[in-house]
């Protein structure tokens, strides 16, 4: 039996020819198939040089194990979740390192229904038939499946892709919109062309909705950088076009745009937790009384909003099968994590990086810009943004910390990470699930100060 790395707590991820390559991914299409008995599967891949034989070698091994694969060819993870529950198939997955080095891969996968997969739900079953490799003869009847059956003839990637539109339409009112002009930065990744069937539905629509596109066009090689717009260094470019567009507002997607960032008509970037208190509030504002999830790392401003709005805030382990999960648990009409992660109920449960655009253009439209509906949220619960740490032993960096700091806490969450409530402020601090980095995150009551001395005191004992 061959250990395999790749396997992380949600999904797969892993260094190209070490953790990963097409034989392995023909292990893992494999596994997947035969621990779901999946029948009927969605496979979508991202721009990355290395994708397209990953997802032709999940390919033969699904048709392999006789299965009907449904090609979705380019598009974003969340499109192969919207098909999965679109087509009814048995799951779905999509090739896919979202935002890691080049030199990375991976696969997110769901379940029927759009499901998530997490250790529990079958990805410790998958990994082990992999690492097994013992398949027997190939199933008879497995094909690859490029056109629909049944009424007009259609592609498959284009039915799925025209539905997903419709989809992410239903989520506002068209005829709410105001003029606004919105520069969006797919960052070369794969956000482009779906980008442009969704642009090109609200044109026809008659939607007042302009779009200046910045680095647009999907181009594998990354010539601008991976784009990750939660790191700071990343975000200048896309500031510097929105002010230079004369923009209400920017959006910024990363390489498989299931995280959607945004900046407001300043360029100023919005962190994430401000954008989940936003959209919490809307949604309640239309579901009195509803749950919404969120992750544990920012917390306050998420729960202030939602306890306000009369909602349940209900908290999640970091990560999308859990959120997924919680979601579904608790039938959540909407959660957030402040790394941009947005969650639909009526998108399968899902997240999306494209139905958080059209709810804030919506938002924005109301006449308030969005420097505005987050000014009064900004200053009362100040928070640093996420920092990250490269260690050489993160777990011994991490006791440090706890050491110094949880004599003295009110409070310890250890949901995922260390999460120490020290009164007026409070910190996370943990362990990617998906690189090797410690992520710090503070926040506090009103006070800036207190955000930057924590920080300040964190990683004097990390570094």
């Amino acid at each position: 039996m061959n250990a395999l790395t790749c396997f992380k707590a949600y999904d797969v991820r892993g260094r190209l020819g070490v953790d990963l390559d097409a034989g392995i991914a023909y292990r893992i299409g494999r596994g997947f198939a035969r621990a779901l008995s999946a029948r009927r599967v969605v496979v979508g891949r991202d721009v990355r040089a290395s994708s397209e034989e990953l997802a032709a070698a999940v390919t033969e091994a699904l048709v392999d194990e006789g299965c009907e694969v449904l090609d979705l060819g380019l598009s974003g993870t969340e499109e192969m979740y919207f098909a999965t529950s679109h087509f009814d198939a048995d799951g779905g997955l999509c090739v896919t390192a979202s935002h890691n080095p080049m030199d990375y891969n991976g696969m997110k996968m769901v379940r029927a229904g759009s499901a998530p997969l997490d250790a529990e739900s079958g990805l410790a079953r998958i990994r082990a038939l992999a690492e097994a490799d013992d398949w027997g003869a190939v199933t008879e009847g497995g094909r690859r499946r490029d056109v629909t059956e049944g009424g007009r003839r259609r592609d498959v990637a284009e039915e799925a892709r025209l539905a997903y539109v419709a989809r992410v339409l239903s989520f506002v009112d068209l005829s709410a919109l105001k003029p606004l002009k919105i520069l969006v930065n797919a960052g070369h990744g794969a956000a482009g062309p779906t980008f442009d069937a969704l642009a090109a539905r609200l044109e026809a629509l008659g939607a007042p909705l302009r779009f200046t596109r910045m680095h647009h066009a999907p181009d594998g090689s990354f010539p601008e950088g991976i784009p990750n717009p939660l790191l700071p260094e990343n975000r200048p470019p896309t500031a510097e076009a929105v002010r230079a567009a004369g923009a209400d507002f920017g959006v910024a997607w990363d390489g498989d745009f299931d995280r959607a960032f945004f900046f407001d008509h300043e360029g100023t970037f919005i962190d994430g937790e401000y954008v989940v208190g936003l959209l919490a509030e809307a949604f309640l504002a239309k579901t009195p009384g509803a749950t919404v999830i969120h992750d544990p790392r920012i917390i306050w401003n998420t729960q202030d909003v939602v306890a306000r709005a009369g909602g349940q805030a209900v908290q999640a382990r970091t990560g999308h099968a859990f959120v997924k999960q919680a979601m579904r648990d608790q039938n959540a009409v909407y959660g957030g994590e402040m790394s941009a992660h947005h969650y639909f109920r009526d998108f399968c449960f899902c997240d999306s990086g494209m139905i958080p655009l059209l709810l804030v253009a919506e938002l924005v439209s109301a006449g308030k810009p969005l420097a505005t509906l987050v000014e009064a949220r900004k200053s009362a619960f100040p928070s640093s943004g996420e920092i990250n740490f490269t260690l050489p032993d993160p777990a011994a960096a991490i006791a440090r910390v706890r050491a110094a700091f949880e004599p003295r806490a009110e409070g310890v969450d250890e949901t995922d990470g260390l999460g120490l409530d020290m009164g007026n402020w409070r910190f996370n601090l943990r362990s990617s699930n998906t690189e090797p980095i410690v992520r710090l995150n503070v926040e506090a009551h009103g006070d800036a100060r207190l955000v930057e001395e924590g920080v300040k005191k964190i990683k004097g004992l990390l570094t």
